[in-house]
């Protein structure tokens, strides 16, 4: 299955080039998946060259450009030589004299480090191919000893494609990593975006036990100290289908620091928001009245938020034996009730207000959940 229009090899604007599809796209269609981006490389170009066929340049530390119809992503073949530490740490060389063979060489996986020519043939010189049929995740070479984040993509590869192993010399120069200290240049922007985009995987859980199996979690998250229990309940949660924000709280959930750890990744504010309201809905298991319910709700911010808190409704169902239909009859009732009518009942006694609404809305969830 290829991931190139048939009419790619006749596109004017790459005429005449040396231009392969590379990476996921080439991964994904030849694993029967659903092909993502494509990204391409140019081999032989200059960036003068791309500029005059109407490419737009946008790359930053090396030249990308913009194909002026498709807007798809071509970047020249380079290579990269380790100047520092950390994965900045890289002086890049992007020329006419780079080959195909180097630019795939520098790539992190061999499954990820195959090209594709626009009329379907592969090239793959790292045997990405066989990784394939073997269900393997495997470093193509030393390189991958360079990079960092190359540890955060081998665990969220391995949340995607669960049914893979991992060759174990790929996590021994994981652990070799950690140990000579590459792990800790990452910044927490790079460390977010992997980890997040792992949390939404099929098998998140895979991730965490990768992770800490080469001693990188205790590193970048060293709040997450239990992965196999984290493990269980984001399986959970990709099961239910479970969004960003409730799969991360199901993760902080038993973490001992979890607000040093929204400091540490600097997560976004409704992931920490969710991780913080999780644990009051998770223990409403416990609460069976309704004074109890609606302290919840309101604690929560239930009552301006119903949406969210219903999100964390289906997140605490996710670890907890938690009747949910219940506590959705409760917040209706609660949100049910015409505050702006009470308050007109007792116009001119301010104080009186707030307590006349919060009883109405307790007779409200009394009713409703018995």
């Amino acid at each position: 299955m290829s991931p190139a229009p048939a009419d790619a090899a006749r596109d004017p604007a790459i005429a005449g080039l040396d231009v392969y599809i590379v990476g996921g796209a080439v991964r994904d269609a030849l694993l029967g998946r659903p092909a993502g981006d494509r990204d391409w490389v140019v081999v032989g170009a200059s960036p003068e060259a791309m500029v005059k066929r109407g490419f737009i340049p946008v790359g930053g530390d090396f030249p990308v450009f913009l194909h002026p119809v498709t807007q798809e992503e071509y970047a020249l073949a380079r290579t990269e030589r380790k100047s520092g530490r950390g994965y900045r740490g890289f002086v890049f060389h992007a020329g006419p004299d780079v080959t195909l063979e180097q630019d795939l060489q520098r790539r992190d996986l061999t499954v990820n480090a195959i090209a594709q020519r626009p009329d379907g043939t592969l090239v793959d010189p790292c045997g990405g191919q066989a990784d394939l049929q073997a269900r393997v995740l495997r470093h193509v070479g030393a390189a991958f000893l360079e990079d960092p984040v190359r540890i955060l993509r081998l665990a969220r590869f391995a949340a995607r494609f669960h049914d893979f192993g991992i060759a174990p010399e790929t996590l021994e120069l994981c652990r070799r990593m950690v140990q000579e200290g590459e792990v800790d240049a990452l910044v927490p922007e790079r460390v977010w975006r992997e980890v997040s985009r792992g949390l939404m995987e099929q098998r998140p859980s895979r991730m965490f036990l990768v992770l800490d199996a080469c001693g990188a979690l205790e590193r970048v998250a060293p709040a997450w100290s239990t992965p196999v229990r984290i493990g269980e309940r984001v399986d959970e949660a990709a099961r239910l289908g479970l969004p960003l924000p409730s799969r991360y709280a199901l993760a902080c959930l038993d973490a001992a620091e979890a607000p040093a750890l929204h400091r540490l990744l600097k997560v976004p504010t409704e992931c920490a928001d969710y991780a913080r309201l999780l644990p009051l809905v998770r223990n409403g298991e416990a609460v069976r009245d309704a004074a109890g319910m609606l302290d919840v709700i309101e604690r929560c911010d239930g009552l301006r938020k119903p949406e969210r808190f219903l999100a964390l409704l289906d997140a605490a169902s996710a670890c907890a034996i938690l009747d949910a239909a219940r506590w959705r009859t409760a917040l209706a009732a609660a949100r049910g009730v015409d505050a702006g009518a009470v308050a007109r009942e007792h116009a001119g006694q301010p104080q009186r207000i707030r307590q006349a609404v919060h009883e109405v809305r307790l007779q409200a969830v009394a009713q409703a959940v018995g």
